[in-house]
C-alpha cells in the first residue's frame, strides 16, 4: 500500500514544481545566501509548543539518520521516530513554498516523526551521496523499513497520507 501511495504520488501530476539542481541556479545562492546565518538545531527535542524541522549537516545525519559510509550496502536507520527529510536550498521556490508545510506538519505530529531539512547547498557531499539532482527532494524514513523519495512541493493532504500510510502505519 505505502508504495503505492508514493508511485501515486510521483505519478500524480502534483509534483510540477521543483528545482534542478545546476550551476545556474547555484550562481544565485551565493548572491542570495549572504548574510543569512542558518539557525542549527542540533537537539532531537523541541519544545512540543514551537517545534520546528531540524536542520542536519552531514555528521548530524551519520549519527542521527543513518550512518551509510559505515553500512554502505544496507541501510540501517538511527532513529527511534520516523523521519522526513527536505533536501532543498534557499534560492529554490517550490522550496520556500512548502517550508511552511513542513513547519505546520512538524507541530501536528510532533512527538511522532521527525521532519529534518538537509541544505543542498550547504552539504554538497551529502546531497549528492544521495542522488539529489531536483530539489524539494523528501526521503521518508520509517520505522525498520527501507527509505523512499518524492520530488516536488507536494500538497499538504499528500504529505499527510504519506505520513500517515508509510510512516505511522502499524506493522
Amino acid at each position: 500500500m505505502k508504495t503505492k501511495i508514493l508511485i501515486t504520488i510521483l505519478t500524480s501530476g502534483l509534483l510540477l514544481f521543483s528545482c534542478s539542481n545546476h550551476k545556474g541556479n547555484k550562481e544565485k545562492t551565493s548572491a542570495g545566501k549572504e548574510g543569512k546565518p542558518k539557525q542549527e538545531i542540533n537537539s532531537q527535542k523541541t519544545d512540543s509548543s514551537m517545534a520546528k524541522p531540524i536542520h542536519l549537516t552531514k555528521a548530524d545525519f551519520l549519527t542521527k539518520v543513518a550512518n551509510y559510509e559505515q553500512n554502505p550496502d544496507k541501510w540501517v536507520y538511527l532513529g527511534n521516530k520516523p523521519c522526513i527529510i527536505d533536501f532543498y536550498a534557499d534560492w529554490c521556490g517550490p522550496c520556500k513554498m512548502i517550508a511552511p508545510v513542513l513547519e505546520e506538519l512538524a507541530q501536528e505530529y510532533d512527538g511522532q516523526i521527525y521532519i529534518y531539512k538537509v541544505d543542498t547547498e550547504a552539504e554538497q557531499e551529502l546531497a549528492a551521496d544521495f542522488g539529489i539532482r531536483s530539489i524539494p527532494t523528501l526521503l521518508f524514513c520509517p520505522m525498520n523499513e527501507n527509505p523512499q523519495m518524492a520530488q516536488g512541493a507536494l500538497p499538504k493532504d499528500v504529505l499527510k497520507e504519506a505520513i500517515e500510510e508509510v510512516l505511522l502505519k502499524e506493522s
